[in-house]
């Protein structure tokens, strides 16, 4: 049996990070969709749900706790693992996000490839045993 290639929707709006990111994570046989800012972020998630959200917390257009509180909300939605991807790296801000907010994991800017990568593979077996 062939392994369905996993697909990613990161919401971020510098379109840097999502280059830097899909390059990463494709060489993990991972495709990485960019959706410019939550709004565009959440049309992608409802039309195509991926297998895992990867989302920045400040953007101009909506803050990434909201599109986060809108993605477990929606019960076609709620079941999709998200790892934050932020350049607030307060230790207060990953508390609130871990422990409070709940997303899977909290990977703060800068970060080194192996951290995301790291990170993407613990989420993703974690929710390929459920």
């Amino acid at each position: 049996m062939i392994d369905k290639k996993k697909q990613a929707i990161y919401i971020e709006d510098e379109q840097e990070m999502i280059d830097l990111v899909r390059l990463i994570l494709s060489r993990k046989g991972i495709e990485v969709r960019g959706a410019n800012g939550g709004r565009e972020g959440l049309d992608m998630i409802r039309q195509n749900p991926p297998d895992l959200v990867l989302l920045d917390l400040m953007m101009p257009d909506m803050d990434g706790w909201d599109v986060y509180q809108q993605i477990k909300a929606d019960d076609a939605t709620a079941g999709i693992p998200v790892i934050v991807i932020t350049a607030k790296a307060q230790s207060i801000d990953k508390v609130l996000g871990l422990h409070i907010a709940k997303v899977d994991d909290y990977i703060s800017k800068p970060f080194s490839p192996q951290e995301l990568v790291e990170s993407v593979d613990l989420v993703l077996a974690k929710y390929s045993s459920l």
